[in-house]
């Protein structure tokens, strides 16, 4: 039985790493897949998920007009698909993720979304939320802070090397812009 997990954690844990390392792996054993990422992000190019350590795979784009169950439903009629990834799940709609949901349900599709759970504030993501609300499985990737501990959090710096503590939530960028931290250290420069 399918099932729609989801993967999430601060900046630079490794999702994007583990979702292409996944998705190799059905690959490898003659499956078919589908992946998809965040159309705003493209940092490393459109249609690309890349990762830190140099891997990388060519992604189908969602927007917020995309609707995920009827894409996934016409690419499953055409060649069955054994497993759906998202990248930048956070950037998800509550309707997309919801038709998600109908990918595992109604197609029988497993779905690994992988997103931040939060942003630079702290809040949840509309995607991250709806996500923890209805997955049905979810997964910490892990990271660190400066000081040794578990990182959950991301602090949006200015060009000063300054904490950002209020602006748009989406701000597209990577560690120039973002360091991921403990809640201590979070909260130190945020709260």
């Amino acid at each position: 039985m399918a099932q729609l997990y989801f993967y999430y954690s601060a900046m630079n844990a490794g999702k994007s790493t583990s979702l292409l390392q996944s998705a190799y792996n059905y690959r490898e054993r003659g499956m078919h897949v589908a992946l998809y990422t965040a159309a705003l992000d493209d940092r490393f190019g459109k249609g690309l998920i890349a990762s830190r350590i140099g891997l990388k795979a060519e992604a189908s784009l969602f927007n917020e007009e995309t609707n995920l169950f009827k894409e996934m439903h016409k690419l499953h009629n055409q060649q069955p698909l054994d497993c759906v990834f998202i990248d930048e799940a956070q950037f998800l709609s509550k309707q997309q993720v919801m038709q998600l949901t109908q990918v595992v349900d109604e197609l029988d599709i497993p779905v690994l979304a992988y997103g931040l759970r939060t942003d630079f504030t702290g809040e949840t993501f509309s995607g991250s939320k709806y996500l923890l609300a209805w997955c049905d499985k979810m997964v910490e990737l892990k990271t660190v802070c400066h000081c040794g501990r578990k990182a959950n959090f991301v602090v949006r710096m200015d060009e000063n090397g300054n904490a950002v503590r209020d602006g748009e939530q989406v701000a597209i960028g990577g560690n120039d812009q973002y360091v991921s931290m403990c809640r201590k250290h979070f909260r130190d420069l945020v709260w």
